[in-house]
């Protein structure tokens, strides 16, 4: 397939919460087992469908994401900036687009999974889900803080819409197939997994274990996403250990793989719905550039786990906002 080719229709689209939900007061979302006790009263039936969002308005969303984590980190004061900002155009179009999922019910079983394998990007995941009114949107401003739930990596424990905690690279794929097949089991058919990697997982072997087990069992509700963005903490992928072609790699282990420019939001739409389509696992090597929107960080070593400094974060919420509010013009524009 390639990234040009032919749109597939959506196999489910999320449920829409709009890109403002009402902002309400709390110093900390339900820990999981109230969330759990919730769902447990709510009935068994599937979300509305919502607005299929353009892909402008994707556009637009992932711009929103990208200020609300270089606010996060510049209050912080820690975390991995530049690794979510590469990372907002595919969670922009899961989340708004693709995922089939409920912020009334984060555990509602017909719900599809998403896994964050790379969880030093949490910012990116937790900006997608408090926009959705997962949690209040300022608790954002919490992040890393003693006694808040937005950690450093995602604790499903404690925040509401994480289906697992991540972290350590290169465990996320093979988690996710263990809800595939635990969704096999379970005969819950429309359920899909999509789980979001970096090039550091795919430098462990437990990845590509996984990647055989996959396509032994014929995992079709299985679909990895690889933000490959060439760059980690001590250096280039190239340099540190060259995974070079990874498409091909999924090729050889009987994966549909497919390559893709990771910021062309129209090419990752296409890649993620036909993704639902497969017969087998699905991957989508994601081309993309680390700190992606932010011109001083934007391909950029030494920006990995170091947050922005006052006058860095000034600088890209600068840059971020012009871009929202010329997006914001040519919607109208267009309306």
């Amino acid at each position: 397939m390639s990234a040009k080719g032919a749109r597939a229709k959506s196999t489910g689209a999320a449920r829409q919460q709009g890109p403002e939900p009402a902002m309400t007061k709390s110093k900390k979302a339900p820990h999981l087992a109230a969330v759990e006790a919730a769902d447990d009263s709510a009935p068994l039936s599937p979300p509305a469908k919502g607005t299929q969002h353009t892909i402008a308005e994707l556009e637009r969303y992932a711009t929103l994401l990208r200020i609300d984590c270089v606010r996060m980190l510049a209050v912080a004061k820690s975390g991995h900036l530049d690794s979510s900002l590469s990372a907002a155009d595919v969670v922009a179009a899961l989340y708004y687009r693709v995922l089939r999922h409920d912020r009334d019910r984060p555990r509602w079983p017909g719900r599809d999974r998403f896994v964050l394998s790379k969880g030093h990007a949490a910012p990116i995941q937790y900006a997608a889900l408090a926009r959705h009114g997962y949690f209040p949107h300022e608790d954002l401003m919490g992040l890393r803080k003693l006694d808040a739930h937005l950690q450093g990596h995602p604790d499903m424990t404690r925040t509401p819409g994480i289906e697992v905690s991540t972290g350590s690279l290169g465990q996320g794929l093979s988690m996710s197939l263990g809800i595939a097949l635990g969704l096999r089991l379970d005969r819950i058919d429309d359920a899909h997994v999509f789980a979001l990697m970096s090039d550091g997982d795919c430098q462990e072997g437990q990845t590509w274990e996984g990647a055989m087990a996959a396509a032994h069992f014929r995992v079709s509700n299985l679909t990895a996403i690889i933000d490959y963005n060439h760059l980690q903490t001590d250096g280039t992928t190239e340099e540190v250990m060259d995974i070079k072609d990874v498409r091909k790699k999924f090729d050889a282990f009987e994966w549909d793989a497919v390559e893709i420019d990771g910021h062309d939001m129209g090419a990752v739409v296409e890649a993620l719905e036909w993704s639902r389509t497969r017969e087998r696992p699905a991957a989508i090597v994601c081309q993309t550039r680390k700190g992606s929107g932010v011109s001083l960080m934007e391909d950029q070593f030494g920006f990995h786990g170091k947050p922005p400094t006052p006058e860095q974060a000034e600088q890209a919420l600068t840059e971020l906002e012009q871009k929202l509010a010329g997006q914001d013009a040519e919607l109208e524009r267009s309306r």
